[in-house]
């Protein structure tokens, strides 16, 4: 049955793309098809076998290891702060993004990343029937965050046309970003943390091949990273301050977005008798169950889900936890799949605005096709659910 499901689901959201799709003729099926299937695989070879479950370990115990060295410099700064047995959140979740910033830009420094990012692009761009540029802005998005990514790839976004524009903006809101990975794998598990960020980043070609078909010529197909002129030391201060301001600004939207929707939930209920997000869980509740989640588990999965797209990913990570002994394991696994993705309507003025800053005209184009570059992502998000569900 569940295969039934994921490929109804499968055929849904491939639907809902070829509709909003820019050029239906030009769209190439055997790419898309071959990285389902490679999703597939890699789904499988990180969640059910024994070389997975080693990589993954190895991975989580590597952040637990990174977050333990945070913790140092936090304690040293902060120690005392807090009660003893309590553990904020800003404290133990946001506040080791600033290690790990660091961590991303001594590895920048030393050329580690870009030879990393620019190997696993090319890889990529001969599976994904894409150009360079693209392949390689997705991996870096991954690695060095949504609004950084296009610092280096700033000298080619005049030369964008808006097709490919889109492609980069929708890998940048269909991945994350290094830094915070320790973050989300103190609130979900490590194994999912991973498998989704493995994933999105073939979900992201698909969908943006089918809504946002074209072909890349030779000459446009050239790859230029920027890459600024800094001493050791100012850039690891540019990297830590980076690191802090991301905590702070992820810190003061959880404190709006978790307050102003305790304060709608409170309205809603005293009014309908329901609460905003149960009405949210309804709506969402078939998005849920074609992902795979049962009709049982649905509305409360569905709540969650659209509380990611009205919010961030971290309120519903937060809500996630609350109720996850509500959800069976399988469950869990697809709905925090679907949770780890920049996908959210936040997300739209970030990546505006970062390529608004570094070209103006391009940055308006952006905002204009907002709507549908959170639409591509959602879906990216979906069918990287579904594909978990396949091998759950």
């Amino acid at each position: 049955m569940k295969y039934l499901i994921a490929l109804l689901g499968l055929a849904i959201v491939l639907g809902l793309a070829w509709v909003a799709s820019s050029d239906r003729k030009k769209i190439k099926f055997k790419p898309v098809a071959l990285m389902i299937v490679i999703q597939i695989l890699l789904t499988f070879l990180l969640l059910n076998t024994k070389f997975g479950l080693v990589m993954i370990t190895g991975i989580a115990n590597g952040f637990g290891k990174l977050l333990g060295y945070a913790n140092e410099g936090i304690s040293f700064v902060f120690g005392g702060i807090a009660n003893d047995g309590q553990a904020p959140f800003f404290l133990n979740v946001l506040l080791p993004i600033v290690f790990i910033s660091a961590l991303i830009g001594i590895f920048q420094y030393l050329k580690i990343l870009p030879f990393i990012m620019k190997g696993i692009g090319l890889v990529l761009s001969k599976i994904n029937g894409m150009g360079k540029l693209e392949s390689y802005n997705a991996v870096a998005s991954a690695i060095v965050g949504q609004s950084e990514v296009f610092i280096t790839v700033k000298k080619q976004l005049g030369q964008l046309t808006s097709q490919r524009l889109y492609t980069l903006c929708a890998s940048a809101m269909s991945t994350v970003s290094m830094s915070i990975v320790g973050a989300y794998m103190t609130m979900v598990e490590p194994r999912y943390v991973v498998t989704a960020i493995v994933i999105n980043l073939f979900g992201g070609f698909i969908i943006a091949s089918i809504i946002n078909p074209y072909t890349v010529t030779d000459e446009e197909d050239i790859l230029v990273i920027q890459e600024e002129k800094q001493s050791f030391f100012e850039m690891l201060g540019e990297y830590i301050m980076d690191g802090f301001k991301v905590a702070i600004i992820v810190g003061a939207m959880l404190i709006g977005f978790v307050a102003l929707i305790a304060a709608v939930n409170n309205i809603f209920d005293m009014i309908f008798g329901i609460t905003f997000q149960g009405i949210l869980g309804y709506i969402f509740a078939p998005v849920a169950f074609i992902m795979g989640v049962p009709m049982s588990e649905a509305v409360a999965a569905g709540g969650i889900m659209a509380t990611k797209l009205v919010t961030n990913e971290f309120v519903a990570m937060m809500d996630l936890a609350k109720v996850s002994e509500n959800f069976s394991e399988r469950t869990l696994g697809i709905i925090s799949v679907f949770l780890v993705s920049f996908a959210n309507f936040s997300s739209i003025g970030i990546i505006a605005g970062a390529v608004k800053g570094l070209h103006e005209k391009q940055g308006n184009v952006v905002a204009r096709f907002g709507l549908k570059l959170l639409y591509g992502a959602t879906l990216v998000s979906i069918l990287s659910a579904i594909i978990v569900s396949i091998v759950l």
